[in-house]
């Protein structure tokens, strides 16, 4: 024992368990994490109550505690499933249109967004927001729950800033 009462295995153990304690916050912030689904707007392909494996690395490096990227090294592709904040709150969403891509709006039979080859079902208010657009804006993108009739999603609250994904999903 030395004059303070600490061993020298004794330190070596709090060191070690200080060390794994600050890695875990840092991957837990930085890297990876596990998110537990909370709704329908993604189903079928992602259940409610599902365990979600996230790569936060996938577009680049978050802030802390912000819905910002320190720094971005890539951006979403249209299909990928991602997560970003939205008034607070992580949302899993599907990106299906990226910057510069091409939207069709259309209220004839039925209102629609047309993306790529994909048919996506608006309703008055949506179609009304959107209309207009003809293309997602520079460093943005457009997120829609898999659920159509129960997602609120980009169709409701506007495009997505590429700033604001916070990761990937990698697997449910």
């Amino acid at each position: 024992m030395n004059k303070n009462g600490l061993s020298g295995t004794s330190k070596s153990l709090i060191f070690i368990l200080c060390a794994g304690l600050f890695a875990g916050v840092f991957i837990k912030l930085f890297v990876f994490d596990i998110l537990h689904v909370s709704g329908h707007s993604m189903e079928p392909a992602i259940q409610d109550k599902s365990t979600l494996a996230v790569n936060k690395l996938a577009f680049g490096l978050a802030k802390p505690w912000s819905d910002h990227l320190l720094i971005q090294w890539h951006k979403p592709k249209p299909d990928d499933v991602i997560i970003y904040l939205y008034n607070n709150k992580i949302v899993v969403k599907r990106c299906v249109a990226v910057s510069g891509q091409l939207l069709e709006i259309s209220s004839l039979p039925l209102y629609t967004l047309k993306v790529g080859d994909k048919n996506i079902p608006l309703t008055e208010e949506q179609f009304l927001k959107l209309q207009g657009c003809t293309s997602v804006p520079e460093g943005y993108f457009l997120a829609i729950g898999d659920n159509y009739e129960q997602s609120v999603d980009s169709r409701d609250y506007g495009f997505v800033s590429e700033r604001n994904v916070l990761g990937k999903v990698l697997c449910r």
